[in-house]
């Protein structure tokens, strides 16, 4: 689920500009993003894609997901990894941009955080240096 989804059918956000003095707060002070992303590792047995999901908290309370199958096959549980990580990425800019474009609160100051469990793809995202075993680096 997309916070902009309304806007993706053709509605304006004047009713959020307009409503902008009642809201419901999540905690005081800076808002915090974070995201928590998974993959499922070739979960579907007719094609062998992954699943991949995730889900933005907003000082605490969720916000958004999505879960939706991969368009490509990985070979490995890292690749899948990284590939919903990438995504979240997308969709945590997209958040911080709207955010600043309703003008009803806080921007986001600090960096958001894309929580994932996997060693490989967190190490693949630390390096600076494209990766041979990858074809996404």
């Amino acid at each position: 689920m997309r916070w902009g989804s309304a806007l993706e059918h053709g509605q304006d956000h004047t009713y959020l500009k307009r409503t902008k003095d009642i809201f419901l707060i999540y905690g005081g002070g800076e808002l915090i993003l974070e995201d928590y992303s998974d993959a499922s590792f070739q979960s579907d047995d007719d094609d062998a894609k992954s699943q991949s999901s995730f889900v933005f908290k907003l000082n605490g309370g969720v916000v958004a997901w999505k879960s939706s199958k991969q368009d490509t096959t990985t070979d490995s549980t890292t690749v899948a990894e990284y590939i919903v990580a990438s995504e979240a990425a997308k969709e945590a800019i997209w958040m911080k941009n709207y955010i600043q474009e309703l003008c009803v609160v806080l921007s986001i100051a600090e960096p958001v955080v894309i929580f994932c469990d996997n060693n490989g793809a967190i190490a693949q995202a630390k390096e600076l240096r494209s990766h041979h075993r990858s074809k996404y680096s």
